[in-house]
């Protein structure tokens, strides 16, 4: 399959700022079942191109002069899919069994994962199984959660969205012995509803290396995912993230299309006019900032 993206973030300022830094993980990469056609970043800033520790391609952007608002664009192809799938990986295994405030694990998700602790034969089908029972345990529901809150606090709540559902599955995964990382990145849907970021869970098993389950969708993920970054959680993968000297009250709108390559025009513009009025409606919050 291939998609065509676009990615639109915005930030805006109450007051001026002096100093923006940022890293940006909107890069795609070759590999895991996907091949980039093209892609390109436009932003009104030095952009410096690198790698992380997780191996993925970043960008830190840096603006040095007073501006109160930021446009950053990412758009490109990726063709989705393939049947090659690289295991390669820049970091030990058992770096992805380690906790982090946002997907720590209690004794209630302990207790939730245990039973799907399984022989190294049964451990794709057993978590599966799990993906789906988390998946009823745990609502899909927009505004019940923070991009702040944690693995636990989300469990307990029984609500949240695909972060706090990677979240979860990753602290489960972990707590069973199974190596776990944050996947973030965009989903297409043949009717555009969702036009944000995405996000799901890597984990590897024994028996077949780095399996990805989409939890909040309750299915593998496949040629409709593209995969931006990975890392521990949420922080380390997120696609934008970063720093600022002043500005006041920040305002920040971000929108996302993927398209089929090649679908005709007419049969998108339902997407496109959704997409538009959700453009309006995030532009008028974040232009609140300035008032």
């Amino acid at each position: 399959m291939l998609l065509s993206i676009e990615h639109h973030t915005r930030y805006a300022y109450s007051d001026t700022v002096n100093y923006t830094i940022q890293q940006l993980r909107l890069t795609p990469q070759n590999g895991f079942g996907q091949h980039v056609k093209r892609w390109d970043i436009k932003v009104a800033g030095a952009l410096h191109p690198t790698e992380d520790a997780y191996g993925n391609s970043t960008h830190t952007l840096v603006v040095d002069k007073p501006h109160q608002e930021i446009l950053i664009v990412a758009m490109g192809e990726v063709e989705t899919g393939l049947e090659e799938i690289s295991q390669h990986q820049n970091l030990p295994l058992a770096i992805y069994l380690r906790d982090t405030p946002l997907t720590m694990h209690d004794e209630a998700i302990r207790a939730f994962a245990a039973p799907f602790k399984t022989d190294v034969y049964a451990q794709c089908a057993a978590l599966e199984t799990m993906m789906h029972t988390l998946l009823a345990r745990v609502n899909y529901l927009t505004g019940a959660t923070q991009v702040t809150t944690s693995a636990i606090e989300a469990f307990n709540l029984g609500q949240g969205v695909c972060q706090d559902h990677a979240h979860i599955f990753i602290a489960c995964c972990r707590s069973i012995g199974l190596p776990a990382r944050y996947v973030s990145g965009y989903l297409f849907t043949a009717d555009g509803s969702l036009m944000q970021t995405h996000a799901w869970a890597d984990v590897f098993l024994t028996n077949g290396g780095w399996q990805s389950f989409d939890v909040s969708n309750g299915c593998r993920a496949g040629e409709t995912h593209v995969r931006l970054a990975t890392g521990l959680d949420y922080r380390s993968a997120s696609p934008v993230g970063g720093m600022r000297s002043g500005g006041g009250v920040e305002g920040m709108a971000s929108s996302v299309i993927v398209n089929q390559a090649g679908v005709p025009i007419s049969q998108q513009r339902h997407i496109d006019t959704a997409e538009l009025v959700k453009n309006a409606e995030l532009m008028r919050q974040a232009q609140q900032a300035q008032q």
